[in-house]
């Protein structure tokens, strides 16, 4: 029976050479899916506790999903994980671009990495064979000449490149994983772990297209999706300009972070906007592999800061990083310090907001000028942020304390500069305000990752019932939560509504497809039965998601994380000095309240927060209670 996944994972030990495929089986794959639960599986069982995760002891997993390499919009995606250098627990980020696709399609459903290298190498697998090779004339460039240094010794143009520049090999806490130069791996740090293993690159072509149970069916949805979006039926924003449209309404709600989430009126905000400096610099739109929506800006500029269209263009989260966190309004800046990020590897949140924690610092006298070796790292300064970038790559002066992240740099400069580190679990908060959407700061003090907003609640599409008095988020609706809920809300309601979202958005990241691509629970489960031939229901995703909820977790309890550390930023507990929030915190022991009820729904000891033997086996992993005890 054709299948769209191959019954096979490559483990790949650097430490000695050695290669090895493995066959784990279809229950396997029914029960994983791909994404966050081989994640979770392969650290649970194989990477010891209080591993150093820049040591050779970690294991780096690439995990594409029961879905990815189809020719059907959003299902480009592929999972990475480790365990983060940048938290200490469980990390993983998802990608797009086409690495992850071909990966599947050069014939395996997973990639383990192992060990470390002595000198620099990188992997080439094409079509069921992988080959460990010298990459020592590559370590040190940025991606794009990596990239294109790659392709041009495989004699492959079509070689999809996932890989490091100097950020990864520097070992910067919130170096991120490239997936060609456009698409991040952006968060908790695996770059470092690339780095770590002296690993520079993976290259994988797979010259044979996925196959599968019931291809009509796949085509036809992914038809009529690409239909729809070029109708401009679904996905109409993003088809056109991307992320990033609207920022004057952002900033007027309270959502779009300002001067280190401190502040909250920003002057020159409509600059950021991508419909406002898209028809001024843009030069095109680019999409993942096989996708419709096409989300993905290029721009382009001449002039004392040319910028590279190969590198893409900014997306919401850098902008805001970037931008308005601190406080650059000057959008040719910001576009450039996002490109150094993706030529460096850097996950542009964490540097962003790090960079904004510094300038914070510099503001009240911690930091200074000799610090800075002279650079004026005032709010606003965007010829600042551009350098930073550049120095926290290459750990040069005061960029080599700030590549370990906020947290920790505000540990080494003390002066009460953690209370200005906005993170949670070591990792900054994304460009999403949690005193204005208190199911995001539900999902920031829970999430095994740290603050993620890909898989948080956006509450404010809860506030206001429809014509017949039902929520108007459909997709919650449609699993039982069926009345606006109050924006300000920290109640069971609230609890049940975050915990369904954030279970469902891991799904995806098992799956792996992609938030923007909007297909619903229905369609998604037409598209699993149809590339894999199983009878499976909405409700099973929904425990897919559930299960890899809970192995992240479960790894994160291993690893001596207990409820002390699901909270937020002491910058949350305070209101912004002007604007929308003014008035807005977020009471500390109405947050605990709700942790110790998320605990309870999760089934998770509510005294210590691990997932409890009878949930595990619910789930059908009762094997990790083994790894918890």
């Amino acid at each position: 029976m054709a299948q769209s996944f191959h019954n096979k994972i490559l483990r790949v030990n650097l430490s000695d050479g050695t290669t090895s495929v493995e066959s784990p089986g279809p229950v396997y794959f029914r029960r994983y899916f791909g994404g966050w639960n081989i994640i979770a599986d392969v650290l649970l069982r194989e990477v010891p506790a209080g591993t150093d995760p820049l040591g050779p002891g970690n294991k780096l997993i690439f995990a594409p999903g029961v879905l990815t390499g189809l020719p059907v919009s959003g299902a480009s995606r592929c999972a990475v994980g480790a365990k983060s250098p940048l938290t200490g627990g469980f990390g993983a980020a998802e990608v797009g671009g086409s690495f992850g696709a071909q990966l599947k399609r050069a014939g395996f459903d997973a990639l383990i990495i192992e060990g470390a290298a002595v000198h620099p190498v990188y992997l080439w697998i094409k079509d069921g064979e992988v080959e460990i090779r010298d990459a020592s004339g590559l370590w040190g460039m940025p991606t794009k000449e990596t990239e294109a240094a790659l392709r041009d010794e495989l004699e492959s143009k079509r070689a999809e490149v996932a890989m490091i520049g100097p950020g990864g090999e520097l070992l910067a806490r919130f170096a991120c994983i490239m997936s060609g130069t456009k698409d991040a791996a952006g968060r908790t740090g695996l770059g470092a772990v690339m780095g770590s293993k002296k690993l520079k690159a993976v290259a994988a072509f797979g010259s044979h297209g996925l196959e599968s149970h019931d291809q009509d069916t796949v085509l036809a949805l992914a038809r009529e999706m690409a239909r729809g979006v070029n109708a401009g039926e679904r996905a109409k924003g993003l088809h056109t300009w991307g992320t990033g449209v609207g920022l004057d309404g952002g900033l007027a709600s309270g959502n779009l972070p300002v001067r280190n989430f401190r502040d909250g009126e920003f002057e020159g905000v409509t600059n950021l906007s991508a419909d406002v400096f898209m028809p001024a610099i843009g030069v095109g739109m680019e999409g993942c592999y096989a996708c419709a929506v096409r989300c993905k800006k290029m721009v382009k500029a001449e002039g004392p800061i040319p910028l590279d269209p190969d590198y893409g263009g900014p997306e919401y989260e850098s902008i805001g990083a970037l931008g308005s966190t601190c406080g650059v309004n000057d959008i040719v800046a910001v576009s450039k310090a996002t490109e150094l990020c993706n030529a460096y590897s850097l996950d542009s949140i964490s540097t962003g907001v790090t960079i904004a924690f510094a300038m914070e610092c510099f503001e009240r006298g911690l930091i200074t000028l000799e610090d800075t070796g002279g650079i004026d790292l005032r709010f606003g300064n965007g010829e600042a942020v551009i350098r930073m970038v550049d120095m926290i790559a290459h750990r040069e002066g005061i960029g080599d304390l700030l590549a370990e992240g906020s947290l920790r740099a505000a540990r080494r400069i003390g002066g009460g500069s953690e209370a200005w580190a906005v993170q949670a679990k070591g990792q900054e908060y994304p460009m999403h305000e949690p005193r204005l959407k208190r199911g995001m700061a539900i999902g920031y003090a829970i999430s095994p990752t740290g603050a993620d907003h890909c898989h948080s609640l956006h509450d404010t599409g809860m506030v206001h019932p429809d014509d017949q008095g039902f929520s108007q988020n459909s997709g919650l609706r449609g699993m039982g939560v069926l009345e606006p809920i109050p924006l300000e809300s920290l109640g069971p309601e609230k609890v049940r509504a975050s915990l369904y979202q954030s279970i469902r958005q891991v799904s995806l990241n098992c799956m792996c497809l992609c938030l923007f691509v909007p297909w619903s629970p229905e369609e998604e489960t037409r598209l699993v039965r149809a590339a894999t031939g199983w009878d499976v229901t909405s409700y099973e995703l929904y425990r897919v998601g559930e299960r890899a909820w809970t192995l992240a977790r479960g790894f994160n309890a291993r690893e001596g994380f207990r409820p002390a550390d699901d909270h937020l930023s002491a910058r949350s507990h305070e209101p912004t000095t002007s604007g929308a929030l003014s008035e807005t915190a977020i009471d500390a022991d109405r947050l605990r309240d709700a942790m110790q009820m998320a605990y309870g729904m999760l089934g998770w000891d509510r005294e210590t927060a691990i997932p409890t033997p009878e949930k595990l086996h619910e789930l059908d992993v009762g094997w990790a209670a083994a790894y918890l005890s």
